[in-house]
This record gives C-alpha cells, structure tokens and sequence, in this order.
C-alpha cells in the first residue's frame, strides 16, 4: 500500500503543539514529524516481543486498563 493514508482528527491546540515542534526541529510537514515520533514509540513497545507482553507495557503506560 506505497501511498495510501489514513486521517486521524487532533485538537487544534494539540496540532499547534506539532507543528511548532515539528518546524523548530526542522521536519518538513507536522505529518512528517508525527510519523517519526510515532515509529520511534511503536519500535519501543514492539521490543517486548510477545503480545503478552506488549499489553503490559502499554497498560504501565497508562495507554489501556
């Protein structure tokens, strides 16, 4: 799929934040900015392998219950 994408809605201030980031930190777009962080986050909680132990770590991040 070389191309396709998906919308995701943001809070106009959360998207302010990016994009104030995203330009000091020299990204071409918010978008390539989100993109970088997001990987760089999803390679962390991948490092656990199993998805026993994915959730675990995503819960000890307060991201599910």
């Amino acid at each position: 799929m070389l191309g396709s994408s998906t919308n995701i809605k943001l809070e106009k201030d959360l998207f302010e934040r990016i994009r104030k980031c995203a330009e000091l930190a020299g990204y071409s777009s918010p978008q390539e900015f989100v993109k970088h962080v997001l990987e760089k986050e999803l390679d962390k909680i991948e490092e656990g392998g199993s998805d026993e132990e994915i959730l675990k770590k995503l819960q000890g991040l307060g991201y599910l219950e």
